[in-house]
């Protein structure tokens, strides 16, 4: 297994060396082959901005629904996320009528306030975790509060969460799979009952009372609930810590970032996304990248090299936090383009905001630490310190 990692170009991406900076690895990637075959995944790889939009935005041809390969899908993976038109059309209108009939400016103001809270407590001790200590608290405080239902423990709900986000990787590592499926299984039985016992507010209230007559099938419904909140959770919490380090490892980027909010948010996603990764499977012989994809062949898509691609984005390992336009693929695009993706970009600029603002000294103590995921990014550790650096600390 060593040697192979050594040699496995995807494989290698786990390694940690490389998982602190990936994208010189998906540039020889696609310099060597933009489209080519993995045998250990047993799927088509994908690593150009083109290729990658044109499988986005394409379900005639490549399906999110295994099923139409032919594939056995348990019970617990059929969502919002997996379903396809015209299955898919159904759920993703009642979720996009529910965010639409919620009240985001006055939720986004409340959460200012905590955010800001927050950050003045953190700003008094020597250091802390950015990660496990504001990231984390404050994304499932926002998702939750916008499905209008209390958050779970974090004690509880992150470990599962987490536990999801390994068996993104199952086909590098087939062990990640059952405990994912579970997890699924149990986080659907979680959201399930908020429609037993619905609250006054939010969307979860929405979706109950407009339920009955969407044509949603309650397993799907209470799956597609759950993968709202694990989502929202996971990539709300995954882009502000992966923001957080870009800005605060990369001079005069937080001051930068005062000057730019319109474009910043989004350059930050470009740069270093939570997405990295996504699945789809060709369902009807097609030709792309110059090769061949049989119907069945599944297809791997490496968004994070896309968003780094020279022939879309100039400079593109240089952050540019007034990089306009910024087509990145961070939150897909297509049919299932990411629900909650205005809503991830508000939050984020408003921690980010608050942090530049009020506290234009933070800076690193110790060097990002990252979870070993290769399809969702993200830190699982960060420690920072909201205090001007006065040469008392040893920096890194």
């Amino acid at each position: 297994m060593e040697q192979a990692a050594a040699v496995d170009p995807i494989l290698d991406l786990a390694r940690p060396s490389i998982l602190r900076n990936p994208y010189p690895s998906y540039d020889r990637m696609r310099e060597t082959g933009p489209v080519f075959w993995h045998e250990l995944l047993g799927s088509w790889v994908l690593t150009r901005h083109a290729d990658c939009l044109a499988v986005l935005t394409d379900s005639n041809r490549f399906a999110s629904d295994w099923r139409r390969a032919g594939e056995d899908i348990p019970a617990p993976l059929l969502s919002v996320q997996t379903l396809d038109p015209p299955e898919h059309t159904a759920i993703r209108h009642l979720l996009l009528d529910g965010f639409r009939a919620q009240d985001r400016r006055a939720l986004h103001d409340d959460l200012e306030g905590q955010i800001a809270d927050l950050l003045a407590e953190l700003a008094g001790r020597p250091s802390f975790d950015l990660v496990g200590e504001l990231a984390e608290p404050i994304a499932l405080r926002f998702v939750t509060a916008f499905l209008g239902v209390p958050a779970p423990a974090l004690d509880w709900f992150v470990p599962m969460s987490r536990t999801v986000v390994d068996g993104m990787d199952a086909g590098l590592w087939p062990e990640k799979h059952e405990p994912a499926v579970a997890a699924r299984a149990q986080l659907a039985e979680y959201a399930g009952g908020w429609l037993a016992d619905p609250p006054k507010d939010g969307l979860i209230a929405y979706v109950a009372e407009h339920a009955a007559d969407s044509g949603v099938a309650e397993t799907v419904l209470r799956n597609s609930l759950r993968a709202v909140l694990h989502a929202g959770y996971e990539s709300a919490s995954r882009l502000l810590g992966n923001a957080a380090a870009a800005l605060l490892t990369t001079p005069g980027a937080l001051a930068a970032f005062r000057a730019t909010p319109a474009t910043a948010v989004d350059e930050l996603i470009r740069y270093d996304a939570p997405v990295q990764a996504d699945a789809r499977v060709c369902v009807t012989d097609t030709e792309l990248g110059g090769v061949t994809m049989k119907a069945g062949d599944p297809v791997t898509l490496f968004l994070g090299a896309a968003n780094h691609d020279p022939l879309r984005f100039d400079h593109p390992t240089e952050l540019r936090l007034d990089r306009a336009p910024n087509p990145h693929l961070g939150f897909g695009r297509g049919a299932h383009a990411c629900l909650g993706a205005s809503m991830a970009i508000r939050l984020t600029g408003s921690v980010l905001g608050t942090l530049a603002t009020d506290h234009p000294g933070a800076r690193a103590v110790a060097e990002p630490e990252h979870r070993r995921n290769l399809t969702l990014r993200g830190l699982d550790r960060f420690e920072v310190c909201l205090r001007p650096d006065t040469g008392e600390e040893v920096r890194p």
